[in-house]
C-alpha cells in the first residue's frame, strides 16, 4: 500500500493531477468518498451545461418562425431534461474511470484522513479503515455550497445546486439568491423553461466579478427575458410553513416579501477543508483556505493541496492547472508559477460571458493609462444570420505599449472565443498584432479584431 502520489479527491484538479502523476513515472492512487469526476463532472460543470442546452433547444423552437421556420406544439418535458442532464454526468464519470485504468492509477472508494509520516486513513462505506503510505499527497477535496445564517438550506424548499439540477418537478416559482455564475446560469435555465424567476444580488449589479458594462447588458437581456432582478438587496429570511415560500428582502425602497415555490441560495462556495485531519498534522490554514506555495507546498513536507480550497479562481481548470503545476515541480521539472491575471472566466447563461484580465475600472486603479475597444454583435454579419444580436466585444490595451491588459465579452458562443485572448496574453500580443492578425468572415471571432481597431480608431464596421 506504499505510493510515490496519492491524491484525495477526483475532481477536475485532482484526477488531472493523479493522470499527470501517472505519466510522469510516479506510482499513483486517488481516494474519492463518493463519484469519479467530483462535482464538476457529476454535479456541476457537465450536467448543467447539459440543462443549458436543454434551454437553449426549447427558446429556438419558441423563436423557430424567426428562422422562417413553423413549429407546432412543443413543451418542456422537465423529467427528461433532467435524465438527460444525469445521463452526460454518468457517462463523463466513465471516462474517468477509464482515464483512471488506461493511467493504471489505483482508484481508493472512501474517506481520506491524512495522518503525520506521509500516511492516509481511508475509511470504507462499510466503517473499515485501511492505511496508505506515500511519500507526497496532494489535497484535491474542492468545495461544496456555501450556506448563509439566515437562508439554511433543508434541500427541498430552500436548495442549493445539487437539488437544483435533480428536482422531481419543475417549480413555478423560483427565487435565486445570488448572481455569480451558478445562479445566472441557473435563473436563465428555469426562465427559459417557464418558471417565473427572480434574482436576489447584495451587491449593486449582477455577475459582480464582472467588468460593469458586462453587468448591465446582462441585466438588460436577462429582463428582457422576463427575469425579475432586484439588485443592492438582501434576504433577511424565509418561511417555508405555507404552501409557498415568503422570502423577505431589504431592498434600497425598504422591505418586501416575494412568494415562491422554491428558493435557490447561490451565494458562493465554502472549502471542504474539514475532517481531513490537517489539524493533527499541523497544515497551516487560512480563512478557511489551506496554505501553500506558488507550487502548491503546504507548511509540511509532503503535503500539497489545489483547487478550490487553496486561494485564487474557484474553477475547474485552474484546478486543473494546479494539479499538473504541482505534480511537475514534485518531480523537478522546470515549471513557472501560474499566472492568475490570464485566467478566462466563463459563465453560461444565455447570453454568455467571457472575460480574462483586467476590467477596465481594475487597469485604471492599477495606474495604466489604457485605450479601451468596443465591438457591438448587432454590427456583425454572423451575428445577425444567426439571429444573436445581443451583446458585445470589450478589449483593453495600455496605451503606453500596447500590451493586451484584458477583454470582456458577452453573446452567443463568447465561451469560445475567449482562448484567443488568453493565449495572444500569454504571447504578450499587442493591440496592433491583434488588428494585423487576419480573422476569417464571417465569424463572431471578427469582433475581436473589429474591437482592438475601434480601440486604436481604426475600426472598420462601425
Amino acid at each position: 500500500m506504499n505510493y510515490d502520489i496519492i491524491v484525495i479527491g477526483s475532481g477536475p484538479g485532482g484526477y488531472v493531477a493523479a493522470i499527470r502523476a501517472s505519466q510522469l513515472g510516479f506510482k499513483t492512487a486517488i481516494v474519492e468518498r463518493e463519484s469519479l469526476g467530483g462535482i464538476c463532472l457529476n454535479w456541476g460543470c457537465i450536467p448543467t451545461k447539459a440543462l443549458l442546452k436543454s434551454a437553449q433547444v426549447f427558446e429556438y423552437l419558441n423563436h423557430a418562425e424567426d428562422y422562417g421556420i413553423k413549429v407546432s406544439g412543443g413543451e418542456a418535458d422537465f423529467g427528461a431534461i433532467i435524465k438527460r442532464s444525469r445521463g452526460v454526468a454518468e457517462g463523463m464519470s466513465k471516462g474517468i474511470q477509464f482515464l483512471m485504468k488506461k493511467n493504471k492509477i489505483d482508484v481508493i472508494m472512501g474517506t481520506a484522513r491524512i495522518k503525520t509520516g506521509g500516511k492516509v486513513d481511508v475509511k470504507d462505506a462499510e466503517g473499515a479503515t485501511k492505511e496508505y503510505q506515500a511519500k507526497h499527497t496532494i489535497l484535491a477535496t474542492g468545495a461544496r455550497s456555501r450556506e448563509l445564517p439566515n437562508l439554511k438550506q433543508d434541500g427541498k424548499r430552500v436548495i442549493g445546486y445539487r437539488q437544483a439540477m435533480n428536482l422531481e418537478k419543475q417549480p413555478e416559482s423560483l427565487v435565486v439568491v445570488g448572481s455569480g455564475a451558478i445562479g445566472v446560469e441557473f435563473a436563465y435555465f428555469y426562465n427559459a423553461i417557464g418558471t417565473k424567476v427572480t434574482i436576489v444580488e447584495y451587491l449593486d449589479r449582477i455577475v459582480p466579478v464582472e467588468d460593469e458594462e458586462i453587468s448591465k447588458q446582462l441585466e438588460r437581456s436577462l429582463k428582457k427575458a422576463g427575469i425579475n432582478i432586484l439588485t443592492s438587496a438582501e434576504v433577511q429570511s424565509v418561511d417555508t410553513s405555507g404552501k409557498l415560500s415568503k422570502v423577505q428582502i431589504k431592498t434600497s425602497k425598504g422591505t418586501e416579501t416575494i412568494e415562491a415555490e422554491t428558493v435557490l441560495s447561490a451565494v458562493g462556495i465554502a472549502p471542504n477543508i474539514e475532517n481531513l485531519g490537517l489539524e493533527e498534522v499541523g497544515v497551516k490554514t487560512e480563512k478557511g483556505r489551506v496554505v501553500v506555495d506558488d507550487y502548491y507546498k503546504t507548511n509540511i513536507d509532503g503535503v500539497y493541496a489545489i483547487g478550490d480550497i487553496v486561494k485564487g479562481q474557484a474553477l475547474a481548470h485552474v484546478a486543473s492547472a494546479e494539479g499538473i503545476t504541482c505534480v511537475e515541480k514534485i518531480k523537478g521539472l522546470d515549471v513557472q508559477p501560474i499566472d492568475y491575471n490570464n485566467i478566462p472566466g466563463c459563465t453560461y447563461c444565455s447570453p454568455e460571458i467571457a472575460s480574462v484580465g483586467f476590467t477596465e475600472k481594475a487597469a485604471k486603479e492599477a495606474g495604466y493609462e489604457i485605450k479601451v475597444g468596443k465591438f457591438p454583435f448587432s454590427a456583425s454579419g454572423k451575428a445577425s444570420a444567426a439571429g444573436a444580436k445581443d451583446g458585445f466585444v470589450k478589449v483593453i490595451f495600455d496605451a503606453k505599449y500596447g500590451e493586451f491588459l484584458g477583454a470582456h465579452l458577452i453573446g452567443s458562443n463568447v465561451t469560445e472565443m475567449i482562448a484567443e485572448i488568453v493565449v495572444a496574453r500569454k504571447l504578450e500580443t499587442t493591440g496592433h498584432e491583434i488588428i494585423k492578425s487576419v480573422h476569417p468572415h464571417p465569424t463572431m471571432s471578427e469582433a475581436i479584431m473589429e474591437a482592438a481597431a475601434d480601440a486604436y480608431g481604426e475600426v472598420i464596421h462601425l
